[in-house]
């Protein structure tokens, strides 16, 4: 039979996101401060070689999926090369890529070739100058045509990511699932999350996605639906269409119970859950020489620890770090 990880809640863990990099070429305002200049020095990054290491590991303990991810992973030089490695590697059967699609249209072709499939792609709204105030100067036009190339390469599915926030873009989420029907991407909408200090600022515009689902729901047809991909939304088919539209929602209706992720960030920390502090240092054991046997102990010993849930509700304040640094 095939390993598999099981953490203390028996939640079969199948899931990694790994962390090519904590920069990113935008600062939205519910991620990064504008100014800020905190970020790890490349040296403390794990190299393409130490990441496909610790992606084997993790396949041969029974993962099969793994998400590439930031900051924004297509700031790191090279990226489609370090897809080819590890879409080489026994066990794993889907490689995706999150981005803010700046930098899409360049690169979409060659990551294609190298064995990514599935794409998300940030995007908070449909207008160019609410735009570039979300995230701190972007240009929106930069984002639709590296869709438009994605889309042409053969991306399916891609996947539009929206953080829905009162009072910023709330009037947009209508023209974002017409956006997306006519072009037959997916929409998932997401709950700010207080992590960070950007994070707890933006939870004056949070908003209850059950609310906006139900506000949708009297404009377009919502059929319960699947989705592939594994993640935590909670999908509906926008019904005449072949869209799904799903809703992410880790502060209204928690989906701790199903978790079967873990992250690895950009400098080796193994983070067990992304709102608590549960952690593991890999890059000192892997600059080390940790034997493989060791390694896979380690991760093994890792997931022994894996938090039951978050605490968003309850310590809203207990998460410093900015979610760039996490991983996603």
């Amino acid at each position: 039979m095939k390993p598999a990880l099981i953490d203390p809640f028996q939640r079969k863990i199948e899931y990694l996101r790994v962390s090519v990099t904590d920069r990113c070429d935008l600062r939205c305002n519910y991620c990064l401060p504008k100014h800020f200049d905190g970020f790890n020095e490349p040296d403390n990054w794990l190299t393409f070689p130490e990441i496909e290491r610790v992606v084997g590991a993790f396949t041969e303990l029974g993962v099969t999926r793994v998400r590439l991810t930031g900051g924004e992973p297509l700031a790191r030089r090279r990226l489609p090369d370090l897809a080819h490695r590890l879409g080489q590697l026994p066990g794993l059967d889907d490689l995706s890529l999150s981005t803010n699609g700046v930098q899409l249209s360049r690169q979409a072709i060659a990551l294609y070739n190298a064995g990514v499939r599935r794409l998300n792609v940030s995007l908070d709204s449909l207008r160019t100058e609410r735009f570039a105030e979300i995230t701190g100067g972007g240009k929106l036009s930069k984002v639709i045509h590296g869709l438009e190339v994605a889309s042409t390469a053969g991306f399916q599915p891609i996947k539009i990511n929206m953080v829905a926030m009162r009072g910023v873009n709330d009037d947009e989420f209508e023209d974002m699932v017409e956006f997306c029907a006519e072009r037959g991407f997916a929409l998932r909408f997401i709950e700010t999350m207080p992590v960070g200090d950007t994070g707890r600022a933006a939870s004056d515009t949070y908003l209850d996605l059950q609310g906006v689902k139900e506000s949708l729901q009297r404009k377009f047809e919502l059929v319960p639906a699947a989705m592939p991909g594994g993640g935590p939304a909670r999908y509906y088919q926008v019904a005449g269409t072949e869209t799904r539209v799903g809703f992410i929602t880790p502060i209204s209706q928690h989906f701790c119970d199903t978790c079967n992720r873990v992250r690895l960030a950009a400098d080796g920390t193994l983070y067990l859950c992304l709102g608590q502090e549960d952690r593991v240092e890999l890059r000192p054991l892997l600059r080390e020489g940790i034997s493989d046997e060791g390694l896979r102990a380690a991760i093994e010993n890792a997931i022994a620890h894996k938090p039951e849930r978050h605490e968003f509700k309850q310590k809203p304040e207990k998460i410093i770090r900015f979610m760039s640094l996490t991983g996603g």
